[in-house]
């Protein structure tokens, strides 16, 4: 019989007299999801940092929705004098972009620094002109950027002694939408456990008292900025479409012949399938991350790094 509980991820003293003559429980009103997850969140930042040894921390401030949650969440648990937002804009960073990392980090009250990556773009490009003459752009090029990005972030976390937070979410880890040794580089992937439609749901709430993350943050359409006009859509099926088919395979274990049968299209099931099968290798590699749902990769999913596609010869079983 439970006769007492204390409040989630908080220190408190709970005072209960066993001798009672009714049943009535001492407890906190339930929160709401939205505030569980952002209070394991600050939590977890707050204690593995510290535990690490270390008192502050940076991460890049792109403008995107998962930076601005990430700083929110830096801001919230170790003190917003203790976070530096890194804007690293490259010439295919539009300067909305710009203005919302800004307008972010100051209504979070959080330093900023700015480190245009073009000329160290010029200078990759002209150290590989002869190797890629010919070839047609692609993501090699593409992925240069987050791999500056990176060496940059890294650079100034040695210099002064803080720790880098990445900034990728589930739905991308799921599915290798990241760049190996670039923007997976940090210490700890604080969002990496929440699917992209939860970064907004979060968001969202965080707002519910005052305008902490822009509405044209949470309006405008992802985006990785490694191209002109590029989009997260682009490459990925929509967010929502994307996080029903992973919740099914992998928080429920549900194999491609039942998400098919749920009414999910079948050439874009097998697709995402194949996505999350063939980027194992990126996740074993990836920045610790906070665990908030029931199945986080690493810790709940333990699979083989290099597989065949069962699902091609098995889909219905």
């Amino acid at each position: 019989t439970l006769i007492a509980r204390g409040a989630a991820f908080a220190d408190e003293i709970v005072i209960a007299d066993l001798d009672r003559p009714g049943p009535q429980v001492i407890a906190p009103d339930d929160p709401a999801p939205e505030s569980e997850i952002w209070r394991a969140l600050v939590l977890g930042t707050r204690d593995y940092v510290r535990k690490c040894g270390f008192e502050s921390v940076l991460l890049g401030l792109s403008g995107g929705i998962d930076s601005s949650l990430v700083a929110a969440v830096a801001a919230r648990a170790l003190g917003p004098e203790k976070v530096l937002g890194v804007l690293l804009p490259s010439p295919y960073t539009a300067p909305g972009s710009i203005e919302d990392a800004l307008e972010v980090a100051g209504n979070l009250g959080i330093r900023t620094l700015s480190l245009p990556i073009a000329p160290a773009m010029e200078a990759f490009d002209e150290i590989l002109a002869e190797v890629f003459a010919g070839m047609p752009p692609d993501a090699a090029d593409e992925n240069l950027q987050a791999r500056i990005r990176a060496v940059l972030l890294m650079a100034l976390a040695n210099k002064s002694g803080s720790m880098l937070l990445s900034a990728g979410n589930k739905s991308e880890a799921a599915v290798g939408y990241t760049t190996l040794y670039g923007d997976m580089a940090g210490g700890l992937a604080v969002i990496a456990d929440l699917p992209k439609g939860v970064v907004y749901r979060i968001s969202r709430w965080l707002n519910k008292d005052r305008t902490i993350i822009p509405d044209r943050v949470l309006e405008k359409p992802p985006s990785a900025e490694l191209r002109p006009g590029q989009t997260d859509q682009d490459d990925l099926p929509p967010y929502d479409l994307l996080d029903a088919i992973l919740h099914r395979h992998i928080d429920c274990s549900e194999p491609p012949g039942d998400i098919i049968a749920a009414g999910y299209p079948e050439e874009i099931v097998y697709r995402v399938l194949d996505m999350v099968r063939q980027a194992e290798f990126k996740r074993q590699q990836a920045a610790v991350g906070i665990r908030v749902t029931d199945r986080a990769f690493a810790a709940d999913r333990l699979m083989p790094i290099a597989s065949r596609p069962w699902w091609r010869e098995d889909a219905h079983r």
